[in-house]
């Protein structure tokens, strides 16, 4: 039985759902690369959205990265973003949004990256997202290993559809 969306998060509803595309990354200590990217946004009808990620190389299929998270309506138009990588960085966001009947901006800012002993070191991360009808697009800037902040990451997905 599915879950009535909480009323907290009713206004970002556009977003629920499965999402797939591929992208582009980028940062001076890495070399460029292609990935394909599985995202889901769901919720528990709980004041909260639930957020997964996954990304596998473009060329061969490997596993590259994963997070999951949760995003936290905070008001009318701000919320949180609370997520944990594998690689041992855990990231906090406040952001704001703005929404329409077809279409979503979140723009968010890291407020703490934290990381474990062997992680790399980040220490900053901008993420803005849009949606316009069934396509998502993103940019990810982040300050990381000794760089200053810059574009890392650029995605469009598709919205599965059921």
């Amino acid at each position: 039985m599915q879950l009535p969306l909480h009323e907290m998060c009713e206004s970002l509803s556009i977003i629920v759902g499965e999402w797939r595309g591929s992208g582009s990354g980028h940062y001076p200590t890495i070399e460029d690369f292609e990935y394909t990217e599985e995202v889901i946004f769901g919720h528990s009808g709980k004041p909260f959205l639930t957020y997964g990620q996954k990304t596998k190389n473009a060329k061969n299929g490997d596993p590259l990265h994963s997070e999951q998270g949760f995003v936290r309506v905070t008001g009318d138009a701000t919320l949180e973003l609370v997520l944990a990588q594998p690689s041992g960085i855990v990231e906090i966001h406040q952001g704001s949004f703005a929404v329409n009947a077809s279409a979503c901006v979140i723009n968010l800012e890291s407020i703490h990256v934290g990381t474990s002993p062997t992680a790399k070191p980040v220490n900053r991360v901008h993420r803005l997202l849009r949606v316009d009808g069934d396509t998502l697009t993103y940019d990810v800037a982040m300050a990381a290993m000794g760089e200053p902040m810059q574009h890392h990451l650029a995605a469009t997905l598709e919205r599965k559809q059921k």
